[in-house]
């Protein structure tokens, strides 16, 4: 059986290659702009001093700021735009986020033509009903052609704080003239950033700050997670249902499999307790289903932990029960870990590598696992047909001394 030993090994490192490879070709793979606000040109023959490629949302802002009289003129450009689309784009004075934000919402009504209005957002639940804002806004218009929305407006903005002003734009879906939530996932919660009028440069949420701070917390809880619940938890499940039928493994698949499994727990109980932190941190953003498949993989996965401690010995009558409820209740967390590890790349919306990389990780287990299933089948069986075999010989020897 050392050649079994062997083959698992050997198959363990190739999953160990694959994550590898996988992590290599995210880290080396730049997303190229297809388009950038310098060769860009309006056909109102408007000309801005400074523009700024917005990291989301497919986005650019062009403006000329006169520090003097405080006067901010500007376009807002959303392309890519699919139709029923409304977009907004807001200063807010006094954080880097959507709450406080003074917004310029623009959508394409029913009958062709294009309304543009200011709206303060003063909560989450807020459904963009026009009203003032906290400072003048003239000049305001909007057009929409070619799947492309621009904004354009006069903004009166005598700055503080070196020239900075925090920004936040966003898209949203549209039923008839009514404005629907925008999501709450993936780029439609990064779509922040903070610029500088004197200098002409920005800060998008990933450059630093409180939003920088989020999304690290964002990144930190879907790799703990990823890797714990939904690489370890399989690896160990893999570990203990194969290892141990080679003899020559002794007692060591046992500790591997605790060790292994244990180690998840541990990775993934902080992994848990981020996603829980954020969540509190994320006032009127709630992915109930998400959340709800994460407490419940939490409290079975500490179930069964604390269940070790309650193990009858093998050869007590109850071991037949805790084995068929560890084996459920063991394969439910992983199923659970891997449904909710999706369900987070659908939050978050990583570069497509992270979600193929781990689509390749989770079908090389599954792989991995059925080549050692069928293997394993194959050494029961033909171990049984041996011991069987010397079973009826040593009966047939055991009559023949009988009869000598």
């Amino acid at each position: 059986m050392i050649s079994f030993f062997s083959f698992l090994v050997s198959m363990a490192k190739s999953s160990t290659l694959l994550l590898c490879i996988s992590v290599f070709i995210f880290i080396t793979t730049e997303p190229v702009l297809a388009q950038t606000c310098s060769n860009y040109r309006f056909t109102s023959n408007s000309l801005f001093e400074s523009c700024n490629d917005l990291p989301v949302l497919d986005s650019f802002i062009y403006y000329t700021y006169d520090s003097s009289s405080g006067n901010f003129q500007m376009a807002y450009r959303h392309t890519n735009l699919s139709p029923g689309k409304w977009v907004a784009w807001a200063v807010n004075p006094t954080s880097t986020g959507m709450v406080g934000a003074q917004a310029i919402v623009a959508y394409p009504q029913s009958d062709g033509t294009v309304r543009a209005y200011t709206s303060p957002i003063s909560s989450y639940q807020t459904s963009l009903q026009e009203g003032e804002l906290s400072f003048n806004v003239s000049e305001l218009s909007a057009t929409y052609q070619n799947n492309e929305m621009i904004i354009l407006a006069t903004l009166s903005l005598p700055l503080a704080n070196g020239g900075n002003i925090n920004i936040v734009w966003q898209d949203g879906s549209l039923s008839g003239n009514t404005l629907l939530p925008h999501p709450t996932s993936g780029n439609n919660i990064r779509s922040v950033a903070t610029m500088n009028l004197n200098s002409g440069t920005s800060a998008s949420a990933s450059g630093g700050g409180a939003g920088d701070s989020k999304l690290r917390k964002r990144n930190i809880h879907g790799i703990l997670n990823a890797v714990s619940w939904g690489i370890m938890m399989p690896i160990g499940a893999i570990i203990a249902r194969y290892l141990r039928v080679s003899k020559s493994a002794g007692p060591a698949w046992f500790y591997l499999h605790v060790t292994c499994q244990a180690s998840a727990y541990i990775i993934g109980v902080a992994g848990w307790a981020t996603g829980i932190k954020l969540g509190s941190e994320s006032e009127g953003i709630q992915f109930s289903s998400h959340r709800a498949i994460g407490i419940a993989l939490f409290c079975l996965a500490t179930v069964q932990v604390f269940a070790m401690f309650l193990r009858p010995k093998p050869e007590h009558k109850y071991r037949v029960y805790w084995n068929i409820y560890h084996h459920t209740v063991g394969y439910t967390v992983i199923v659970l870990a891997v449904v909710n590890i999706f369900k987070g790349l659908d939050i978050l919306s990583p570069e497509k590598q992270w979600r193929n990389a781990y689509t390749a990780i989770i079908i090389t287990l599954g792989l991995v696992a059925g080549v050692l299933e069928a293997f394993t089948w194959y050494v029961v069986i033909k171990r049984r047909k041996v011991e069987e075999s010397t079973k009826t010989s040593q009966l047939g020897n055991g009559a023949r001394s009988q009869y000598a």
